[in-house]
């Protein structure tokens, strides 16, 4: 984690470029494809055009959604995809000529913006707050919401080619449900979860999202840069998917860790829009705003990571495919050097064997004394814990107590042996192990089958 001062360029380049402009979108039907193209400027002095394109499949007909509708769809999913090119100078007003939005909505979006952007804040060194950082006007046309049948049946499955999109694919396949594999920008490993799970590529909404070169140009010269809430964008382009293939359900793979924030005593959360509080908050939106009965929810929230990473262990055809690794999303490996692979290897320590997780990630990760300092922000040895999508300090280190149990002879391993462990460690693996989050949205129907793998009721 690098933190850096930025806060007197943020307020130059406010003051440089004071307004940001939603100008307009296109939309083109293609048979069974859909094509978006953006169109925003900063200032009108730097343009994007950021495109979107859903592959052509049999299990959706876009021409099921009149032309308001997918006004409607396409028009939301640009709220999203505008903060990316927002941030890079972050104009004090937002311009949104397309639509309309009435104050309840601008107060909406301006909560997602602000806490989706708390990561690319902080670590800019950027102090501001949910009334002042952002003016938003918009338009004088209301959105039209969609009114089509959707079918209970029906659920799309948003896949990352991680263990918690294998677990969640793997439940829901035999089920009495039709299960649409749902990706963004596939990469290898994605395409082998799918395919492993017994999906074939036909099966599966592919969708590709095209960034504007002028950002990552403007990115080199200096310009502002962070984290920003992909996992909103996959959310508004899911609910068009569903829309368009009549699926009722979008069935999200985020646990109940995901509601932990990265930096303690604050709403600063890498995961925020994987949080329970964002999944509340999306769903009454898109119910008022977008179609009322779209039912969004994550299958696994009820659990915590000990307790996926068990039931990830249960699917081994899966475990040379998987890749939860950022940096080596490119190259389809685990680059071994990151928190995230870090913390994959723990939290999986205890129900995978030491022999089986060194050939999943080419070398033993508690023998690299170059993690330490990862090591102890996942350990809960420092405040904050890595801006990645990982498990809670106690998950990770009641995964180390198991492991060391079945392993006695990793305590003395490089991260380890100067490590205190917990004198609890029996109780508070146990205790996870068996921990159950009543704060969900599952369906009854859905409830039942995960309890049904999970013993609880």
């Amino acid at each position: 984690m690098t933190k850096v001062s930025n806060h007197n360029k943020y307020l130059q380049f406010r003051n440089d470029f004071p307004e940001f402009i939603f100008e307009n979108f296109i939309v083109e039907r293609k048979k069974k494809s859909l094509h978006i193209r953006y169109n925003f400027n900063i200032s009108e002095k730097y343009f994007f055009h950021p495109e979107l394109e859903i592959l052509p499949r049999s299990i959706y007909n876009f021409d099921t959604l009149n032309d308001k509708m997918l006004q409607n769809l396409a028009f939301h999913i640009g709220m999203v995809e505008l903060i990316s090119y927002w941030k890079a100078a972050c104009p004090p007003k937002v311009v949104i000529k397309p639509y309309q939005l009435n104050e309840e909505q601008i107060s909406w979006w301006k909560k997602l913006y602000f806490h989706g952007l708390g990561e690319f804040f902080y670590l800019n060194g950027i102090h501001t707050d949910v009334d002042s950082f952002m003016e938003v006007e918009s338009g004088s046309e209301p959105v039209k919401i969609a009114d089509i049948d959707l079918s209970e049946t029906k659920v799309l499955v948003p896949v990352g080619g991680g263990k918690d999109s294998v677990v969640t694919l793997e439940l829901l396949k035999n089920s009495e449900f039709d299960v649409f594999p749902f990706v963004i920008n596939p990469r290898p490993a994605t395409q082998r979860t799918i395919a492993i799970a017994g999906f074939g590529e036909f099966e599966s909404v592919i969708v590709r999202r095209t960034l504007d070169k002028t950002l990552l140009e403007l990115n080199n010269r200096g310009f502002l840069n962070g984290h920003t809430p992909f996992s909103s964008l996959l959310a508004f382009v899911s609910v068009l998917t569903a829309l368009a293939s009549g699926s009722k359900y979008i069935a999200l793979s985020n646990e109940s860790s995901a509601n932990e924030s990265t930096v303690p005593d604050s709403k600063i959360n890498h995961q925020y829009s994987k949080s329970f509080e964002f999944e509340e908050d999306f769903s009454w939106y898109v119910k008022k705003y977008i179609h009322p009965e779209v039912y969004y929810f994550s299958f696994l929230r009820p659990l915590n990571e000990l307790r996926i990473a068990s039931l990830f262990s249960k699917f081994q055809q899966h475990y040379e495919s998987f890749r939860s690794c950022n940096v080596g999303s490119k190259s389809d490996s685990w680059c071994g050097k990151c928190p995230k692979c870090l913390f994959s290897w723990i939290i999986l320590s205890p129900f995978i064997k030491y022999q089986t997780l060194t050939s999943i990630f080419g070398k033993d990760l508690l023998k690299d004394r170059d993690l330490k300092p990862v090591f102890e922000e996942l350990t809960g040895q420092v405040d904050v814990k890595p801006f990645e999508c990982v498990g809670t300090p106690d998950e990770v280190q009641a995964a180390l107590n198991e492991s060391i149990q079945n392993y006695p002879e990793k305590k003395y391993s490089e991260l380890i042996k100067d490590f205190k462990l917990s004198p609890n460690a029996d109780y508070d693996f146990k205790f996870l192990m068996n921990q159950w989050n009543d704060e969900h949205r599952l369906p009854g129907s859905f409830l039942t089958i995960l309890s049904r793998y999970t013993n609880d009721k």
